[in-house]
């Protein structure tokens, strides 16, 4: 799928696909990145209620532009409420009063388990990633999670180099078992469709295609045998107001983000103020 077959490109029905999984009044707990565009078009379009958390302690924050990262002040200045990190996880994600987390990772397993710590060995990787953060806690106690992140063999991988947060872990109740309070990774969304859990096993299955796209090609960007839904769904395009929207968003972010910070000091010899 391209731009030049289609009206938008691969990130953006992507995008546009996984803010349609968010409902309106929905808690959201939010990641930065692809995360955080969806849950923000969702905000700016269908869902003008959903209450945006970051792992910041921003509480209903309503941003113009997308964050750089959880600590851009952007974030802060358009809050409901600051709250201290550790509230954030006791009194709003444990307490069990997010009914979402949408992540993204640099792998995943076919149980939805995944990575975003190392890539190779943990004791001498090839490449260090962010790490957990958040997402260990976000993953075992949101309602629900969303997982969203660009699929290709060398991120569907059949082992995780590193289990960071834990999807499904082996399947088949396995995640019930351990007593963790949240359904799990209820959607994977994807620049090819959408992956759902099987209801029995609780594997990945392939439930929906974007339109052009093939299931050979879904197959080809799978690093396990991928499984796929009896009945299969094509995903509706995006709608030219959510382009609208979603175009506008990203380039006041490009605006914003090329503005150069400027600092002022005071002058050689001036005293600091009391």
């Amino acid at each position: 799928m391209t731009a030049g077959a289609h009206d938008y490109t691969p990130d953006e029905i992507m995008t546009v696909t996984a803010a349609r999984q968010l409902p309106n009044g929905a808690v959201c707990f939010v990641g930065i990145g692809l995360p955080s565009a969806a849950c923000n078009l969702a905000r700016m379009t269908h869902a003008p209620d959903l209450v945006l958390i970051y792992e910041s302690g921003a509480v209903g924050t309503r941003p113009t532009v997308l964050p750089l990262s959880i600590g851009d002040g952007e974030l802060a200045d358009t809050a409901t409420a600051v709250v201290p990190l550790p509230e954030i996880f006791a009194h709003y994600l444990q307490r069990g009063r997010v009914n979402f987390g949408f992540l993204g990772a640099a792998q995943i397993d076919r149980y939805a388990n995944l990575n975003s710590t190392v890539i190779g060995d943990y004791a001498h990787p090839r490449v260090r990633l962010p790490g957990a953060g958040g997402a260990p806690e976000i993953a075992t106690f949101a309602g629900e999670v969303l997982i969203i992140m660009k699929q290709t063999p060398r991120s569907f991988v059949p082992r995780l180099d590193f289990r960071t947060s834990c999807g499904y872990l082996t399947g088949s109740g396995a995640r019930a078992a351990t007593g963790s309070p949240g359904l799990g990774p209820r959607a994977v969304i994807t620049d090819f469709g959408v992956l759902r859990p099987d209801p029995d096993t609780e594997e990945l299955t392939l439930s929906a295609l974007y339109p052009g796209i093939t299931v050979e090609a879904a197959r080809a960007a799978t690093g396990w045998p991928l499984k796929i839904a009896a009945r299969l769904e094509t995903l509706p395009a995006p709608s030219p107001e959510e382009l609208r929207v979603l175009r506008a968003l990203e380039a006041s972010t490009r605006e914003a983000q090329a503005r150069p910070v400027r600092i002022t000091l005071p002058a050689a010899g001036a005293r600091a103020p009391n």
